[in-house]
Parts: structure tokens; C-alpha cells; sequence
């Protein structure tokens, strides 16, 4: 069997990307994909080995992708998973560049951040597909001269065959089109000076093929981004996103996070959020409670991890940077998973919608557990109408940017006179919203249940006719008529 590799030489017709593929990515990212899901690049983004790259002026986070490539070698149209290897020709390294920085104006398509020209460098050579296991092949990242990716797609999320009949199943692709195939753990920031090198082999063939080293050398641009465009802007979530942890970007690490199951959620929905309160000030927590708040849905519980949004005060110039596109707001919600309660500072501002109906539908359908917001919301009636919880400091109809910037996501917030930290447990009735350092929560709930148990024995005592005097608290007598009849219960 021939492994004679070619160059690579031709402008492909389309360029398309995989967002995530290998496990190592999605545990670096905390998602898992259920379905395949794609971005385009131009031909135009396609460079050759030894080509430079610039990081344009003005930007901080261009992060590298090490990446296998697929040339797909014939028109394909309408074809199943078990036919679409054969329609691929040759495999090859790539590297599928990105600028964090404009990410916030692309709305998820990927256009600026990822299609600059020379932001998709391929090759050098290509390995011939019919000589090739696809579930046995390599890449490898070098910057600098050290290795920073490696992995295999013995265990690929979607193998390539997959990947080519689901694209076939709406798109003609073309002889020379590319497909990128996802990147492994690992991938992160790269600076002007550095030398980034992605390979791709099958170390187990015969001859261990492999498509040679694409080297990418980094250079920074000279040319200011003009006013008629979303200028780059980056906050502390694009940082963790571009360099693969908070650690790595030298951020401080987020704080412990409980694993909310079900038992312990139902557990925390047994006791009110005026016996959880109790607790709390008897432990000397005494500004818990988010204030000035009421809820949509007064009899429905709302119990989740905080996920926090943060506005600042309405700026022209700041707004035109951060309001528009695919600002923190978008991002926040767009960002929420099963459990999350997304808490909003809004200053206590009323005079304006911090969410609205199809936000707050955005949220519901990733199944968050709540929203909480200091500020107003817009469409009050039609957010009513969903299942989610929402709690508010009233309606208003004017929208955002009257009286809000959106600013950060995911870092320690005010709301309604309390402070919130993501990952604390947010807990919600008719009586109001409380914010409970996840260390606390096993032991809070486990005294909150007592002392619920202890108050249905009062209750059940004065309904008999007793007074009060010593039995609400209990003293030593009533504590051991306590202790007797609760076996009985």
C-alpha cells in the first residue's frame, strides 16, 4: 500500500470547520456536543507552510487550532455515513486560527475571528485517503518547539465519514473543498515572534506517513481597525476561552462548584427560603437575601448554581463598543446549561429592560433553572407566560441601551444588596431569592429540615393550645417531649 504523499497547492472552493470533535476538548470546555456543528472559512483564509500570520493591531487573543484536514476528491451529494471516507482523497495538517477578540461581532458565525486571509494555514503535503485508517491518524502542535497537542481519532466525537455525509446531506461539496475535522486539548494564545508547527501521521502504518510540519511563524499588524466596524474587545471570558483555562490566562481560578443532584435539590425544595435564612444568620451570614425582587411564578421553586451578568451605567461610546453584536448579554444566555440561574446586576436601575421574552425563551430552552435580575424587564406578560422562573424589580418597555452597557459575564456581581459569585446556590420562593455559599449547603440544609421538623412540632403544640413561653424556642422540658414524639411521626 502507497503512502507517496503530494503538496498541497490548490485554493479550496469551501472551507469548513468542525467546532468541537475530540473528548480532550470537550472536557477542556465543559460541553459535550450531542450533533455535529460547522463554520465556514474562505478560500481566501488558506495559506501555505512558512507562511506568516499577522495578529492584527489593536487584538490580544489569537489562539491556534493544530488540526487534521480532509480534501475531499469528488463531487458528493446525498451520500450515507458508511460511503463518505471514500469520498475523501487525502488528509492534511491545518491550523485553524482565531482572534478572540472579534468574536463579540460575529454572532457565531466565525467570519471575522476565523476568515482573516492567512488564518488557515494547510499542508505541506498531502497523504493519499485509501492508504490511510482514518480511526488511526495523529496531530501534533509544536510552538516553539515544544509540544502542546497531541492526540488521536481513535475516539472522535463524529469519525470522518459522519462528518462528510451529514455536510452531503444539504451541501455539494466539490472536488479541493477542505474539511477541518476539530482540534484536540490544548490549543491557546500565541504572541507576535512566536512559530507555531501542526503535523499530521499515522504512526502505526507502514513508512509512518505523515503530511510534514505546516509552520506558521506569528507577526503583528500594523494597521488600525477603522471606525466604520465592530472594533476587537475582549473581557475575562474570551480570555479563558482563548488560552483553554482561567489559570492558563492568568486569571484567578473559579470557585469550587457543588454538584447539585437530585436528592440534594430535593432536599433544599423541602424547607422555605425563610427557614434557609434562619440558618444562615445563625451562622452569621446576614446580607444573603437579594432584595427588591419578585417573581413571575410566585408558587413555583427556583433552585440552581449562579451564573452572573454584569451592566454598567449607559455610555454612548462604550455601548457602541459593547452593545452591539454578540455582546456579554447574548453570550450569558447563550452560555446557561440545566441548573444555572442567571443573576444580573442592573444597579437596581428600573428605568429600562435588562430581559426580555425572547432571552428569557433562550434560557428556558437551555434549560436553566432561573433568572434574577435588580433591573427591569421588557415583555412582562409573554415572560409570565414561559415555565422558567424570573425574578424582578419590575416591568419597563424601553430597551437595553436607555439606561445599561453589557459588560462581563461570570464574575463576582451585586444584585439587590447581596453579593453574588458564580457557582453560588441561588434558591427562590414567594418569600424572596437567597444566595448560599456552596460550602455551606449540605450542612444549611441538613439544619434547615431539622428545624422545620422541630417548628411542625410547635405548630401541632400551640394548635393544642399551648402558650408560647418556653416552647417557642424549646426549652429542655419541651425539647424532650420534642425527642418523644418524633419516632411517632
Amino acid at each position: 500500500m502507497t503512502h507517496e504523499s503530494t503538496p498541497f497547492l490548490a485554493r479550496p472552493g469551501k472551507v469548513i470547520a468542525v467546532h468541537v470533535n475530540y473528548p480532550s476538548r470537550a472536557a477542556q470546555r465543559g460541553r459535550v456536543p450531542e450533533q455535529p456543528s460547522y463554520f465556514l472559512k474562505p478560500g481566501t483564509s488558506v495559506s501555505s507552510s512558512g507562511t506568516a500570520i499577522v495578529r492584527p493591531k489593536g487584538t490580544e487573543l489569537l489562539a491556534f487550532e493544530g488540526e487534521i484536514a480532509l480534501i475531499i476528491g469528488r463531487r458528493v451529494r446525498g451520500i450515507r455515513p458508511e460511503d463518505g471516507w471514500a469520498a475523501v482523497s487525502g488528509v492534511t495538517a491545518a491550523n485553524d486560527f482565531g482572534v478572540y477578540d472579534l468574536r463579540s461581532a460575529d454572532k457565531g458565525s466565525n467570519l471575522r475571528s476565523k476568515g482573516g486571509d492567512g488564518f488557515t494555514p494547510v499542508g505541506p503535503n498531502i497523504l493519499p485517503a485509501h492508504s490511510l485508517d482514518p480511526t488511526a491518524l495523529r496531530v501534533r502542535t509544536w510552538v516553539n518547539g515544544q509540544l502542546v497537542q497531541s492526540d488521536t481519532t481513535a475516539d472522535l466525537f463524529f469519525p470522518f465519514g459522519q462528518l462528510v455525509a451529514d455536510l452531503a446531506q444539504l451541501i455539494t461539496l466539490e472536488q479541493g473543498d477542505v474539511i477541518l475535522t476539530g482540534t484536540p486539548a490544548g490549543a491557546s494564545v500565541v504572541k507576535p515572534g512566536d512559530v507555531v508547527e501542526v503535523e499530521v501521521d499515522a504512526p502505526d502504518a507502514i513508512g509512518a506517513p505523515t503530511s510534514g510540519r505546516l509552520v506558521t511563524p506569528v507577526t503583528e499588524g500594523t494597521v488600525e481597525f477603522g471606525v466604520w466596524g465592530a472594533r476587537p474587545q475582549v473581557d475575562d471570558h474570551q480570555r479563558t476561552e482563548a488560552w483553554g483555562s482561567a489559570a492558563a490566562a492568568g486569571l484567578p481560578a473559579a470557585p469550587p462548584t457543588v454538584s447539585l443532584t437530585d436528592d440534594l435539590k430535593a432536599r433544599i425544595n423541602s424547607v422555605g427560603t425563610a427557614t434557609l435564612s434562619a440558618q444562615l444568620r445563625k451562622r452569621g451570614f446576614n446580607t444573603m437575601s437579594i432584595d427588591g425582587v419578585r417573581p413571575t411564578h410566585p408558587a413555583q421553586r427556583m433552585v440552581g448554581r449562579a451564573r452572573t451578568l454584569r451592566f454598567i451605567p449607559a455610555r454612548e461610546d462604550l455601548f457602541q463598543s459593547h452593545g452591539a453584536g454578540y455582546n456579554a448579554q447574548k453570550r450569558a444566555f447563550d452560555g446557561l446549561n440545566p441548573d444555572d440561574v442567571l443573576v444580573i446586576e442592573a444597579r437596581g436601575e428600573t428605568g429600562t429592560g435588562t430581559v426580555g421574552d425572547i432571552l428569557a425563551l433562550r434560557a428556558q430552552v437551555r434549560g436553566a433553572a432561573g433568572i434574577v435580575t435588580d433591573g427591569g424587564v421588557r415583555d412582562l406578560a409573554a415572560v409570565e407566560a414561559l415555565d422558567i422562573p424570573a425574578y424582578h424589580a419590575g416591568a419597563h418597555p424601553a430597551v437595553l441601551g436607555r439606561r445599561h452597557v453589557p459588560w462581563d459575564v461570570d464574575l463576582t456581581i451585586a444584585c439587590g444588596g447581596a453579593s453574588v459569585q458564580p457557582g453560588d446556590i441561588i434558591v427562590g420562593d414567594a418569600d424572596g431569592v437567597l444566595v448560599i455559599p456552596p460550602h455551606l449547603i449540605e450542612d444549611l440544609v441538613t439544619d434547615a429540615i431539622e428545624q422545620e421538623r422541630e417548628e411542625t412540632f410547635i405548630a401541632e403544640m400551640v394548635a393544642a393550645g399551648e402558650g408560647v413561653d418556653g416552647l417557642y424556642p424549646m426549652n429542655a422540658a419541651w425539647k424532650d417531649r420534642y425527642h418523644s414524639w418524633q419516632p411517632k411521626q
